[in-house]
């Protein structure tokens, strides 16, 4: 089923949103400048975060609990007030132009807090004529057969298991034909299809040009589908990154030797590499950054030093570090 909105966010629709991701002439969607959140109390959740959202893009936010995910989010879509700083999305700032602000704005909290009696089609239009949207039958109905809803559109939400309801929270988001969309935790309890399910109407909305705002705990999901992602660690914004860029600047890279006869030890000629034997002897693990490709990744010596030895090599195969690997470590150095 293929999620369409009736306002183009974009005037054509793939095309023209990677067209929007990539043009360095195109105004960010959302705009954060030097944000701070202090509660009663004296306890600081924002710390001087400042940070741009391009058009288009799938930006995940990752973080552990507490790091202040959900107030960066609340304060963005104008639930929090800052204390100081300030937010602008699509160029209408959330405080001075808060109705116009909002309306760009469809957000999918944590908490379930749906209405329990209240049947999901009616929930769901409701959500669009608060603001200001006139009826749309047409894409009610689009927005349910995506999230695998329609054939529920007649049920009470408190028939609804845990998962469907997470859906008609989304679909709840979608209703009013959002610009910028904030997932906080949306697949949280929802089996492993339909999150999969759920990940593919996020892309068809970012391939028409919304923008997607993605926090989890899943590192699957930001590995899967963010082009950007940001670490926030006690209130501050300590890394953005493109996807593919942090993984090349914090990742290893092992190299996997798989040997002809077993080793008993690593042989002495062999000992100016980090090599580490696995499989009983079988296989020489070699460890690397990939930020030294530039001077040189050593395999090449490596290779002629096995060849010197007699070492003779059947198979090979790297493996980089995941996305999770990558955050565990980040947090572990900061902390």
């Amino acid at each position: 089923m293929t999620l369409t909105f009736t306002h183009p966010p974009t005037a054509t629709p793939e095309d023209s949103a990677a067209h929007e991701r990539t043009d360095p002439g195109c105004s960010p969607m959302i705009q954060v400048e030097q944000l701070d959140k202090v509660f009663e109390g004296g306890f600081q959740a924002l710390k001087n975060v400042s940070l741009e959202i391009q058009r288009g893009e799938i930006f995940a936010l990752l973080g552990p609990n507490g790091a202040g995910k959900t107030t960066l989010i609340s304060v963005i879509c104008g639930l929090a007030r800052a204390s100081s700083g300030r937010v602008k999305v699509d160029g209408h700032d959330t405080v001075a132009d808060y109705r116009q602000a909002r309306a760009m704005i469809g957000l999918v909290p944590q908490e379930l807090t749906n209405e329990a009696f209240t049947t999901v089609w009616d929930t769901v239009s409701f959500s669009r004529g608060l603001f200001g949207k006139p009826k749309n039958p047409a894409h009610i109905e689009n927005v349910l057969r995506a999230l695998t809803l329609w054939e529920k559109r007649n049920n009470r939400l408190l028939t609804l298991s845990g998962g469907m309801k997470r859906r008609v929270l989304i679909a709840k988001a979608l209703a009013h034909e959002p610009k910028v969309l904030f997932l906080d935790e949306p697949t949280a309890g929802v089996d492993v299809e339909l999150r999969r399910e759920m990940w593919e109407v996020v892309r068809q909305l970012r391939d028409q040009g919304v923008t997607i705002i993605l926090t989890t705990h899943y590192i699957e999901e930001a590995e899967e589908m963010a082009d950007r992602i940001g670490v926030i660690l006690r209130g501050e914004l300590v890394l953005v990154k493109e996807k593919a860029a942090l993984m090349r600047q914090l990742g290893r890279k092992e190299l996997t030797l798989h040997l002809d006869h077993a080793l008993e030890q690593v042989p002495a000629a062999l000992a100016g590499h980090d090599l580490a034997l696995t499989e009983e002897g079988h296989a020489l693990v070699y460890t690397y950054d990939v930020t030294r490709q530039e001077q040189g990744t050593g395999i090449a010596g490596l290779l002629a030093d096995l060849e010197a030895t007699g070492i003779r090599v059947k198979d090979l195969h790297t493996r980089q570090s995941s996305l999770e690997e990558i955050f565990v470590n980040l947090v572990r150095e900061k902390t």
